[in-house]
């Protein structure tokens, strides 16, 4: 049976993209943030996941405003990155977990979710980031099921929503008859916005709640609308949907493998977070 062995939660700034092409790593700028992935990489090389379930948000490779769904999820044998603007180097595309990808679509379908089904997806830095900063030598040892969450066009799916769109994947992933170890990542966040009046905004009080809620109170966040996250995180900061995906996967407690904050990156408060089912 396949089971759930770790949640990786992480930023996704476009500008990480260049500066692991230019091996920035090491520059004090970057430096606080690419330090909390050695770790990370020593759990990987202990645990050794199968698949990847990455659920993240779109910018407008695959969908815009004249069509974006709720919710989407590929069930492609294969996942093309391309650059959507930001001047990023491609990277080798990913091996898809068809299997799995058609199970967790029938389940959602049937737990009541309307997933859009693609069965080709390209996709961009939200989800190949985090897989590149968890593998930096960019040769895949997963397979991947990608989902994506609306978090550009209100109304947004509301924060229980994507909690309990997690929980579903979780019981998916727990009814999967075949052996697999699963690492479920949540992309984006954390408080942000890059526009408009508040372009620069970032709530370090909040950012720091809701990462100890992710241990503590998983639903915490739930309490929000969407408004009020806006509010809370800035219009960007939305992308915190995407780490409620991933932690409603293990609706149980977890403990912290290893934690890291940092502000700013790219005007973002970068976090990334592992924990582990208990």
């Amino acid at each position: 049976m396949a089971k759930i062995v770790g949640i990786l939660t992480t930023s996704h700034v476009p500008a990480l993209g260049k500066a692991i092409h230019l091996n920035l790593q090491q520059d004090p700028y970057w430096k606080p943030f690419f330090d909390g992935f050695p770790a990370i990489r020593e759990w990987l090389d202990r645990v050794k996941p199968d698949i990847v379930v990455s659920c993240y948000n779109d910018h407008g490779l695959n969908f815009f405003l004249d069509k974006q769904p709720t919710f989407a999820i590929g069930t492609a044998p294969e996942y093309v990155s391309e650059d959507e603007g930001w001047g990023i180097p491609t990277m080798p595309s990913f091996p898809g977990a068809e299997d799995l990808s058609w199970h967790i679509r029938d389940s959602l379908v049937r737990d009541d979710f309307d997933m859009v089904t693609c069965q080709e997806m390209l996709v961009d830095h939200a989800f190949t980031l985090p897989m590149a900063l968890l593998w930096p030598e960019q040769k895949w040892p997963v397979k991947s099921v990608p989902v994506c969450v609306n978090t550009v066009l209100f109304p947004l799916p509301s924060a229980r929503r994507c909690y309990r769109l997690g929980e579903a994947i979780g019981r998916a992933i727990a009814a999967f008859p075949e052996d697999a170890k699963v690492l479920v990542i949540g992309s984006g966040g954390l408080s942000h916005q890059l526009e408009g009046e508040r372009a620069g905004f970032i709530n370090k009080d909040f950012d720091l709640k809701f990462m100890d809620s992710m241990v503590n109170d998983p639903t915490w966040a739930t309490q929000f609308s969407d408004v009020d996250l806006v509010e809370q995180t800035g219009n960007e900061g939305v992308e915190l949907l995407n780490w409620l995906v991933a932690r409603g996967t293990v609706p149980g407690a977890v403990k912290v493998v290893h934690s890291n904050f940092h502000i700013p990156i790219s005007n973002t408060a970068a976090a990334t977070m592992l924990f582990e089912p208990v």
